[in-house]
């Protein structure tokens, strides 16, 4: 029995597979009629299936390049320059929801202060957005802000870590200079 089932399958799939190749002689040759209109509609779907097809592996290629894009966008650094006087310092900021909301109110104009014997701070003109952000903890260099007080400090010393004290970046160039920082400062974007 099992032998006879067998049989019957193979020819089952023999036959089907020479039906397929009859719909698709009979597109080539559209004058013939064909017995088998079941080979002709499968023929019909698959042939309104390939653009659609197309269309999905496009639209997978585009969605694809749309998220490579903003990978790319995602991994590229943000830097900005702080200019006071004739000096320039340049920090890389993280990506923290914080130093988001800092980025966005760029570029301005403040007044920078002196505080303690380690830091330089000034006030941005919007409060900057906390959440999920990371805690300040690398030392001289640290671009922070500490929310209490509404305050954006550059540490050019080190500093004893604060649970309101928030990381925005790090210092890429002239971080020596900061600890002459003083006056009038105009902070932008490093395009």
């Amino acid at each position: 029995m099992k032998k006879i089932l067998s049989l019957f399958f193979t020819i089952a799939v023999v036959l089907t597979i020479a039906a397929c190749g009859t719909a698709e002689n009979q597109d080539n040759f559209s004058s013939v009629p064909t017995e088998n209109s079941s080979a002709t509609s499968v023929t019909s779907t698959s042939e309104k299936s390939q653009p659609t097809e197309s269309s999905d592996l496009s639209s997978a290629a585009q969605i694809s390049s749309a998220t490579e894009n903003s990978e790319e966008q995602a991994s590229k650094s943000r830097q900005i320059s702080v200019q006071f006087g004739e000096n320039t310092a340049v920090y890389e900021l993280n990506n923290s929801a914080a130093a988001n909301s800092f980025y966005e109110q760029l570029p301005f104009t403040v007044e920078a202060e002196d505080f303690s014997n380690n830091e330089k701070i000034f006030y941005p003109p919007q409060e900057l957005d906390t959440e999920d952000s990371p805690l300040a903890q690398s030392g001289a260099g640290t671009l922070a802000y500490y929310k209490p007080w509404g305050d954006v400090v550059f540490f050019y010393g080190d500093y004893n870590e604060n649970p309101s004290l928030y990381e925005l970046g790090q210092v890429v160039s002239g971080g020596e200079l900061v600890s002459k920082m003083s006056g009038t400062i105009t902070i932008e974007a490093v395009e």
